[in-house]
């Protein structure tokens, strides 16, 4: 770089020196004359920083494009000089952009000079002037015009650092480099430093809003999550910079019609509570609700205000209360505005502001002047509403879903050849998106579970079984929102796909885990940044859809990739030889079995089954053997003479009403009672022409008793029937 302090920068200019170089402008206009031969040594305070910056530059002049360069930027400067009467150290902005041209064509065109003379012209301004707003001037290579400012070498070599981590992180050769060279020419000029450490948030967000071409936002972006992987910035551009915009501009709608005195408690208690940042802005915004109404209903915004009365019209309120009534309604759809709130969410709503006062009582904020936890209680008619609701897939569309998953091809998952085409897995390897999609199918974790699991994750155990010999699959979860770090089995075919893709992924930068504040290195991390937590949600589930055949939404809404959580879940807890509900808690790592409730649900297939194996109907029924003696039906025999005989294992029973006999579980004494041990009963069984049929006997309380608890209900039953007489002597 040029030290502009060793030089004269007066900005007026000396009478000699203004008469020199109007003679010089003349001399131009006639013809091309060259240069007097006083006019060097008298503007040898102005020519010298010029030759400096222009040898600095790498300016010259060959033989065959003699005055091209060199000359060209001098003269159009003494012109200019002479124009405005200062000297090039006076120029102001608009100066410069007169001179320079806001329009490369344009600027070529009326002074026809190249490309590389306007680089110069610029470049003195950049070193001399302090000249800034190199984005204003239309078309304009910055990486030809770094490699001048800096030094070819010394730009190529941060450039080549750059390059071979990118494409250690899987980024390609093409645009991706082109774009990150612009932007890092473009951003190490409007910092004035070849040092990346000097690069600041500020300058590269305004670049980024300011940029017109895609390439060059994209080469911003790259270049931040670099900056962000070497802990020079602590947050990249792009995408997460978009959301967190996009979060900011959310926040100040939900401000509208909520008083400042409320607003700035509830900022207060954001910027205090310890929990996680999801949970603080959901109690945020419903505390921002709770503020609408406070100015609605006309009770004082100071939190020390409420009574146990606000606290009783704020719960009758949400009891009450309607959607859209006390939001800015912007993200609401007009079809919903005005339907009563769900269940779950009036609990919601009670449950923040009780959280918000415990907090503020308990911080020494407002004196104590009634119990959260009993003022704003929610309604015994509100919580009957809530329950379980495990959104099960159903089997069909999961087995169809499974089957898809587990055929995915390359070419499914590779880029279209139409650029306008819109894909799945264009932008992620076809072996992550694979092994990604069967952690999801078969491990039963949480998007952000997913997200989070770190490489090595995988551990192999020798099978307990010493029948099946096969290794057991182990997946190692990271923290979740409900406990530790635990382990868990899995599938062989998750493991397998995930040890593949741990072969295949390139070496990638440790990322900070939120949950743990650790640098770790993400499983499904690509191009330096971890998966997009909506990548399931949005492109996994759409694919596996469009592939299976099946409709992105059931009866019960959309498939996300909770639901398959809870479908796992319950085929477990609903499988031939299921796991048990503590088993299963254990597997889905909560910290409770309440929680897991809410993931079981018995399938009704099951329910049928259970049912009738429980035989509630059979519990008090029997059915027994009936044998009917044809021949002696037809040969119309005496009275007296069996034709029915009712099969009691030991023995058989001729009397014709056996069903309604009381003694029909003790026919020891009874004259209708055949024993099987007597000729008479051989000779019964010899018979051929036996019909056998059943006939459902209606058992009592003592009789199931006799039935079920085997001898000692037997002789019970017996003794009970002694002094009851036997159809034969009635």
């Amino acid at each position: 770089m040029i030290d502009v302090r060793a030089y004269d920068r007066t900005h007026a200019l000396s009478a000699e020196e203004l008469y020199h170089m109007q003679v010089l402008v003349t001399r131009f206009q006639e013809g091309g004359k060259g240069w007097h031969k006083t006019a060097r040594p008298s503007l040898r305070r102005l020519l010298h920083p010029l030759e400096d910056v222009l040898d600095h530059l790498g300016a010259v002049n060959t033989v065959k494009r003699k005055y091209t360069i060199r000359t060209t930027v001098i003269c159009l400067l003494i012109r200019a000089m002479v124009r405005y009467e200062q000297s090039f150290w006076a120029f102001s902005t608009d100066t410069w952009f007169e001179l320079l041209g806001t329009d490369y064509y344009a600027y070529v065109r009326i002074h026809g000079v190249t490309a590389n003379a306007r680089h110069q012209l610029i470049a003195v301004a950049y070193l001399f002037c302090g000249f800034q707003e190199l984005g204003c001037l239309g078309r304009l290579a910055f990486p030809a015009l770094a490699r001048k400012i800096f030094g070819t070498e010394a730009f190529d070599a941060v450039i080549d650092e750059m390059k071979a981590d990118l494409l250690n992180w899987g980024y390609s050769r093409q645009g991706n480099i082109v774009g990150l060279r612009c932007a890092l020419a473009e951003a190490m000029l409007a910092s004035r430093s070849l040092r990346l450490s000097d690069l600041k948030a500020e300058t590269l967000d305004r670049l980024y809003r300011e940029a017109d071409a895609k390439i060059t936002r994209r080469g911003l972006t790259i270049l931040s999550y670099v900056l962000v992987r070497r802990g020079l910035l602590r947050k990249p551009l792009g995408r997460d910079g978009q959301i967190e915009r996009r979060e900011s501009i959310a926040h100040r709608r939900v401000l509208n019609g909520v008083p400042a005195v409320w607003r700035n408690w509830c900022e207060r208690w954001f910027a205090t509570t310890t929990l996680q940042h999801s949970s603080r802005v959901g109690v945020l915004y419903r505390l921002f609700n709770a503020g609408r109404w406070l100015a609605q209903s006309g009770y004082g915004s100071e939190p020390a205000d409420w009574t146990r009365e606000i606290a009783a019209a704020y719960v009758a309120a949400v009891d009450r209360s309607t959607i859209g009534q006390w939001s800015t309604g912007v993200a609401t759809p007009a079809s919903r505005m005005g339907q009563p709130f769900k269940p779950a969410s009036k609990a919601s709503a009670l449950t923040a502001m009780r959280q918000f006062f415990r907090d503020c009582q308990e911080w020494g904020w407002i004196p104590v002047r009634f119990n959260p936890f009993q003022a704003l209680a929610t309604p015994r008619s509100v919580r009957c509403l809530i329950g379980p609701d495990s959104r099960i897939i159903q089997d069909d569309v999961w087995a169809k879903l499974l089957w898809a998953g587990l055929n995915l091809t390359d070419q499914e998952l590779s880029k279209p050849n139409d650029p306008a085409a819109r894909g799945d897995g264009h932008f992620y390897p076809a072996t992550m998106v694979k092994a990604l999609v069967l952690v999801w199918l078969f491990s039963g974790l949480r998007r952000n579970e997913i997200a989070r699991l770190r490489v090595g994750c995988i551990r192999w155990q020798s099978g307990e079984d010493k029948v099946n010999k096969q290794p057991v699959c182990f997946l190692q979860v990271p923290v979740n929102k409900t406990g530790t770090a635990f382990s868990k089995p899995v599938d062989g075919v998750v493991g397998r796909a995930v040890e593949l893709w741990e072969q295949m992924r390139p070496p990638q930068p440790a990322s900070l885990d939120l949950k743990t504040g650790e640098q770790v290195h993400r499983l499904f991390s690509h191009r330096g940044r971890g998966m997009s937590p909506h990548y399931i949600n949005h492109v996994v589930i759409p694919l596996l859809c469009r592939k299976a055949a099946v409709p992105l939404e059931d009866a019960r809404g959309r498939i996300s990739s909770h639901r398959a959580r809870a479908t796992i879940a319950s085929q477990l807890y609903n499988a031939k030889e299921p796991l048990s509900l503590f088993e299963l808690q254990e597997w889905l790592g909560h910290s409770s079995p309440e929680s897991t409730r809410h993931y079981t649900k018995i399938t009704p297939t099951k329910l049928a089954r259970s049912y009738q194996d429980a035989g509630y109907f059979a519990r008090n029924l029997r059915a027994i053997e009936v044998l009917i003696d044809q021949d002696v039906v037809k040969r119309g025999s005496p009275p007296g003479e069996p034709w029915k005989l009712y099969d009691l294992g030991h023995g058989y029973c001729s009397y014709d009403f056996f069903d309604q006999c009381p003694h029909r579980m003790a026919c020891a004494r009874c004259d209708f009672y055949v024993p099987k041990e007597s000729s008479k009963a051989q000779s019964v069984e010899a018979k051929t022409n036996l019909l056998r049929l059943r006939q459902e006997i209606p058992l009592n309380d003592d009789e199931i008793r006799a039935v079920e608890d085997g001898i000692a209900g037997h002789e019970k039953l017996v003794a009970k029937l002694v002094s009851c007489p036997t159809p034969a002597f009635r």
